[in-house]
């Protein structure tokens, strides 16, 4: 085998499309001593700079999910190496992991006959080959819970031209998915089961809330132990516990 990449302490932020994971993450950027690492949608966009395979899955999703599901993984590993090699000794906040990837997405494709029989067999054999041995085990996940509803309107809100099609059944079937995953902790490895789950409820809008970022801030900050930013004291940490 080879020689794993030395990454930093890794921690996941998770939950369903249209929850507020980039938002949330620039937050925690802007005050939290973290390295934020974003889904690469780019790369799914410009597959060697023109294809877009993330429109073909969405558009047809029996003939790419294996397809797109196998370059998800491969892209997330791609960028948590290159900011590994940037930021060595940092705590890395992903936006989704290879894990929500394998127990919400590729295993709904399976399970909706997006993905065949063979191909979920295939995904699963090199998806445990390749974590066992080449991917850092989170030393978290973060939750971020939120109804399928309140996901559909800020998914329509956005207007992200790939996920036009997305539909409330779809969300209602990936936020069941996360529920499994993260609340009920359902058919999961052992190793896995041992990874602390913060579940924050969003339900509430937090963009322009300040009083609702330091209650999820604080949250994290108390459950992983994560140090301020030297910009995050106007919204009143610098009065908060620790400081």
């Amino acid at each position: 085998m080879h020689d794993r990449l030395q990454l930093p302490c890794v921690i996941s932020l998770e939950g369903n499309i249209g929850a507020g994971k980039s938002t949330f993450l620039r937050i925690m950027e802007r005050h939290l001593a973290i390295t934020a690492i974003f889904e690469p949608h780019t790369k799914w966009q410009q597959v060697g700079g023109t294809d877009n395979i993330l429109q073909r899955f969405y558009d047809q999703p029996q003939r790419w999910a294996y397809t797109f599901q196998s370059y998800a993984f491969v892209t997330r590993v791609m960028e948590q190496e290159q900011y590994a090699r940037k930021s060595p000794g940092s705590i890395q906040v992903l936006e989704r992991s290879v894990y929500s990837d394998r127990y919400c997405f590729a295993k709904n494709a399976h399970d909706q006959g997006m993905m065949n029989a063979l191909e979920w067999k295939l995904y699963q054999e090199w998806f445990s080959w390749l974590v066992d041995g080449y991917v850092a085990q989170p030393a978290g996940f973060i939750y971020l819970r939120t109804s399928p509803e309140t996901c559909y309107e800020r998914l329509k809100k956005r207007g992200r031209i790939e996920e036009r099609n997305v539909t409330l059944e779809y969300l209602k079937t990936i936020h069941q998915k996360h529920e499994q995953w993260l609340i009920q902790r359902e058919d999961i490895s052992v190793h896995e089961a041992s990874v602390p789950v913060l579940t924050l409820s969003v339900e509430n809008d937090f963009e322009q809330n300040e009083a609702e970022q330091l209650r999820l801030l604080q949250a994290i900050r108390d459950f992983f132990g994560i140090r301020m930013n030297t910009h995050g004291v106007h919204l009143g940490f610098e009065q908060s516990r620790g400081l």
